[in-house]
């Protein structure tokens, strides 16, 4: 994120806080992208047996991922308690899974598990919510084993490009978060010093009857506005409209198109230190192509 404009993470949590029990309801985009990165697996030759899920929300991927590799331990991590009352409560599903499954509080930026304890870090749709890439990144390689694998989805700038600039018609606070470029993350990703970094993007776009069904979809998946730059008074009923009328040039079809640009990255962790900025060790055996 730039120093300008920075996610407010109190806020945020007490978004996600309240959106628990409408969650599952409204994050249609999110189960999609889930099961895209779960595919990922169909084309990668790796086996994990301890898995940690960052932004786990109310557990679509942590049980996902439980009924592909059977036998792992998975630790499902949330900065928002409400989400994780709202897996703990599906006692069908954690019944089967005894001790397989472990629920935990806490920040992507501070992970609160030992160094080189997990052989796949899980995380999607997730960390656009944070401001300092570099420090998630080298939490992920923290704590995962030697030749660990990291995947992960994100946000891209195209994310929301029509309410960004519809709101830009309206006033000049921020409004939608300013969504990292995959060739940024790339970089952050050699940076953390994870090997063979791969990035890919996917478009989606979603349709709405009007702009209050949007805002309203937002709202129920906790995807508040809750960047430093934001506006701190009541958005009124001129503004609304303001909006409502700069969304229309956008409107095809009889819908109005919310657009999203959704990044994948994979790499591993190396199976030593390396000796230089450049060098890095990962299992062979690992490596395939789609």
């Amino acid at each position: 994120m730039t120093e300008q404009v920075r996610i407010d993470k109190q806020l945020a949590r007490r978004a996600f806080e309240r959106a628990a029990s409408s969650y599952d309801r409204a994050a249609v985009l999110q189960r999609e992208v889930n099961q895209h990165l779960l595919e990922r697996f169909d084309y990668i030759r790796f086996t994990p047996t301890t898995i940690l899920d960052v932004g786990c929300g109310t557990g679509y991927a942590s049980f996902a991922l439980q009924k592909r590799f059977k036998q792992a331990r998975i630790y499902a991590l949330d900065m928002a308690m409400p989400m994780l009352q709202v897996m703990r409560s599906q006692t069908s599903i954690l019944s089967r899974l005894k001790n397989r499954l472990h629920l935990l509080g806490g920040d992507a930026e501070r992970l609160p598990l030992p160094d080189q304890s997990i052989d796949l870090v899980y995380s999607s749709l997730t960390i656009q919510w944070v401001n300092d890439l570099d420090t998630v990144l080298s939490e992920f390689r923290r704590v995962l084993k030697p030749g660990g694998m990291l995947l992960f989805s994100t946000f891209g700038p195209d994310t929301l490009k029509e309410l960004r600039v519809s709101w830009q018609a309206v006033d000049t606070y921020s409004h939608v978060s300013p969504f990292l470029d995959m060739h940024d993350i790339g970089d952050a990703m050699l940076r953390a010093r994870l090997a063979e970094p791969v990035m890919d993007v996917e478009n989606f776009t979603m349709t709405y009857a009007d702009v209050y069904k949007l805002m309203r979809d937002l709202k129920a998946i906790g995807a508040h506005n809750v960047t430093s730059a934001r506006s701190r008074g009541l958005t009124g009923k001129r503004r609304m409209q303001r909006l409502e009328q700069a969304y229309e040039q956008f409107r095809s079809e009889s819908v109005l198109p919310a657009s999203y640009e959704v990044v994948y990255g994979h790499a591993w962790a190396p199976l030593q230190t390396p000796q230089s900025s450049n060098e890095v060790t990962i299992p062979i055996d690992t490596l395939r192509t789609k």
